[in-house]
């Protein structure tokens, strides 16, 4: 597939650097402290939540995404954009899957790799790698993860897995700042069926 990064990128280097990763790997890290991350993770008893930390000047979107037992997201792209991930508690379950041939007829998407991420394991992954699917899959713990997009995207598609069909999604906030707003949680739970 045709790499898919940016040569404009302020920090060109490092994100063909990290380019070289998948999901699977581990880069170098610190440990969580869940005082610096607290006050900005809200859960939601039917989907996991994205939560705005930091816009950075529109430049970047720092999320915590907070999922409850049994969450998880669709196959979705990144919108061109890049995402460095850090498990902050819990673990996480990543499916990758390859871009569905737009050619042929309607296939099941073919998944490519899996890997576990556990508290403080660190990851990227952007178009060019592939597609994914992220998942707490254990049904007595929460996870919080952190996540980096630059940059940042309001929208991407979202993939049947069983046809490799896309269709596009609006991507929203359950809180910004460490503030749940009222209006966000209703156009949240609009958006839900394709949310990813």
């Amino acid at each position: 597939m045709k790499s898919r990064i940016p040569l404009a990128t302020p920090d060109a280097d490092l994100v063909r650097g990290m380019a070289q990763f998948s999901m699977s790997q581990k880069i170098p890290n610190g440990t969580s402290n869940a005082n610096d991350w607290k006050k900005f993770a809200y859960f939601d008893e039917y989907r996991y939540t994205r939560n705005l930390v930091d816009n950075g000047n529109d430049k970047y979107n720092l999320m915590l995404l907070c999922w409850s037992e049994g969450q998880g997201s669709v196959i979705h792209d990144h919108s061109d954009a890049h995402c460095f991930m850090k498990m902050l508690s819990g673990s996480l379950h990543e499916t990758r899957y390859e871009w569905p041939d737009s050619t042929t007829d309607l296939n099941q998407m073919k998944a490519i790799d899996e890997n576990q991420l556990k508290t403080n394991d660190v990851a990227y992954i952007n178009d060019s790698i592939g597609l994914h699917r992220v998942e707490n899959r254990s049904d007595s713990w929460k996870a919080v993860s952190l996540h980096l997009y630059s940059p940042p995207y309001f929208k991407c598609q979202v993939f049947d897995e069983r046809t490799g069909l896309r269709n596009q999604a609006k991507v929203t906030f359950y809180s910004k700042y460490g503030n749940k707003k009222t209006y966000l949680y209703k156009q949240f739970k609009q958006l839900h069926e394709f949310d990813v």
